[in-house]
């Protein structure tokens, strides 16, 4: 991990650290802290859906056995140690005199509950964390602080994927017994806890350091400090975490004093902020790859040629022009205000699995209309190009600009940007032809994309729960699928190589660039951001 958050910080053209700026100094001894997030959050519910603002959120109130800390290393978390026995078999020892916000004490029972409502959760979006439960074959209580969880297959990504399933208490279903060996219903017959109750509070029960006071979805949510905590104490008191989606808003609170932290300001008003004295920047080199998905599962596809006829994204060679066709450091350098990282393939340089030294991918629009004209589309064609406007830093600019540079190349296209909280219900349902992505990755390695974005959709294994493309290629899911039970780390490094050169060739899914993420808070404070773009206000502290 530290190899490549060195590589993303020595080739960001933003270094990672603070940038002392101006404004009004935080009061001595103020206990509330404000921060304006930069999506809205869909849900309190810890197990619904895997988005960047609903993990903010999460970390706050609910704990893993496992911790990811500001760089996505595997430490401690609600397991003090864990052992491994073979290749599939593991055995958690948790950790002692921890309790819910309830008063309730944590025991292994309720680890097995939280693996078994993750499974029936009916308004789980996408498979975000079923898909983790459905690849173990026993979770087994030993004893009050022991559990053992033995995989279907080897899995040596367990520890980063069992990090995002959060604990909850087996008291919101009244000490129903629980058994997993009795199916995915693990011999409960409901009901189950649903998003509603997490959304009143009444079932946002974890062991966090905060606890959930009020949660509104299009409004300020607020956290009170758990002064029972078992870690280490946060230094706030009250939390207010606002979503403000627009950055011109978002920078207008911060220096009007409104808000404390903001999230993403706009690149543009970075200069802006240098300039101000009373307050700071911080960006971090993040793994988040900024993408394209390509509908190649379909013949029509639905926004492609008015949905007629053939699909040209079924073609290789029009998915490969459509990728030669985007100038991505004039991207980085004239939209992303040198805050990005141009893409050379589906993860940064220096992550496991990576092919070392590839070039940023090429521009050559002469080159794309010509593969064009080979594919049988000398005069182009047309599709809609759907994305967020709200979500991914200046997402609506960059899909002007990605849609300018197919235009050049004889494509036709039609943007239709819209709200993350629009768009991604209506991606989830596989309504796009042509669609913004955003991902980042919680391991150290591709492995987690190729599983999640790139392998044939398996639903019973948890695989390409978000190819929402369709897209299926046996050389590619061999190779995957291979490195995906290999826990030699060399060999699984080398399978995922290979797979690496399929996917570039193939370009199911076309990599754009990698975000940096940035925050920007008032003088007094300091944060030294996390690469998986959450705002934590645990990790907020007076400046020294």
């Amino acid at each position: 991990m530290t190899g490549f958050t060195t590589t993303l910080a020595r080739r960001a053209l933003l270094p990672a650290l603070a940038f002392v700026l101006g404004g009004t100094a935080l009061p001595a001894g103020a206990q509330t802290l404000r921060i304006a997030l930069s999506a809205e959050t869909t849900s309190a519910d810890p197990l619904n859906y895997a988005l960047t603002p609903n993990n903010s959120l999460r970390q706050h109130i609910f704990e893993g056995l496992v911790d990811l800390d500001a760089d996505l290393v595997a430490r401690p978390g609600l397991a003090e140690s864990w052992t491994r026995e073979g290749d599939r078999e593991w055995t958690f020892r948790l950790r002692p005199g921890v309790r819910f916000h309830n008063g309730q004490p944590f025991t292994a029972a309720d680890v097995l509950f939280t693996f078994c409502r993750a499974q029936n959760n009916k308004d789980e979006v996408v498979q975000s964390y079923s898909r983790i439960v459905r690849r173990l074959e026993k979770v087994e209580v030993l004893d009050e602080r022991s559990i053992r969880v033995t995989t279907k297959e080897p899995e040596p990504l367990l520890l980063s994927d069992i990090s995002n399933l959060t604990v909850l208490p087996q008291s919101l279903i009244n000490q129903a017994k629980l058994d997993f060996s009795k199916g995915e219903d693990c011999g409960f017959a409901g009901p189950w806890p649903a998003a509603a109750q997490f959304n009143d509070t009444s079932a946002a029960i974890g062991t966090g350091p905060y606890k959930l006071a009020s949660y509104s979805r299009n409004a300020t949510t607020e956290l009170r400090r758990n002064d029972d905590y078992w870690g280490e104490k946060p230094h706030w008191q009250v939390v207010r975490m606002t979503p403000v989606t627009a950055a011109g808003p978002r920078l207008a609170g911060l220096l009007a004093g409104d808000y404390d932290v903001v999230e993403s300001p706009a690149t543009g008003d970075l200069p802006r902020l240098r300039e101000n004295a009373g307050f700071r920047i911080t960006a971090k080199p993040t793994t988040r790859q900024i993408f394209i998905q390509l509908d190649t599962g379909r013949s029509p596809s639905p926004f492609v040629n008015g949905g007629q006829g053939k699909n040209p994204l079924q073609d290789a060679r029009v998915r490969q022009a459509l990728s030669l066709a985007i100038d991505r450091k004039a991207i980085e350098s004239r939209v992303m205000d040198g805050i990005a990282l141009p893409a050379a393939q589906f993860l940064p340089d220096g992550m496991a699995g990576t092919i070392p030294g590839l070039p940023v991918l090429p521009y050559d629009p002469a080159k794309a209309r010509e593969l064009l004209k080979q594919a049988g589309y000398p005069d182009g064609f047309s599709f809609t190009f759907h994305a967020t406007n709200n979500r991914y830093i200046n997402d609506a600019r960059l899909a002007q600009v990605l849609a300018q540079f197919w235009q050049r190349i004889g494509v036709k296209v039609e943007l239709d940007a819209m709200p993350s909280s629009v768009y991604f219900g209506r991606r989830g349902k596989r309504e796009f032809s042509v669609a913004l992505g955003g991902w980042g990755s919680d391991a150290a390695e591709t492995l987690m994309f190729f599983s999640t974005w790139l392998m044939s959709t398996d639903r019973e294994r948890g695989l390409g729960t978000s190819n929402y493309g369709g897209w299926s290629d046996a050389r590619f899911d061999d190779l995957a699928g291979r490195a995906k039970v290999t826990m030699d780390e060399a060999a699984r490094v080398k399978l995922l190589q290979e797979a690496g050169k399929v996917a570039l060739e193939e370009m199911p899914v076309i990599p754009v660039q990698f975000e940096s993420a940035v925050w920007a808070f008032r003088k007094g404070l300091a944060y030294q951001g996390r690469v998986d773009q959450t705002t934590m206000a645990t990790e907020v502290t007076a400046a020294e």
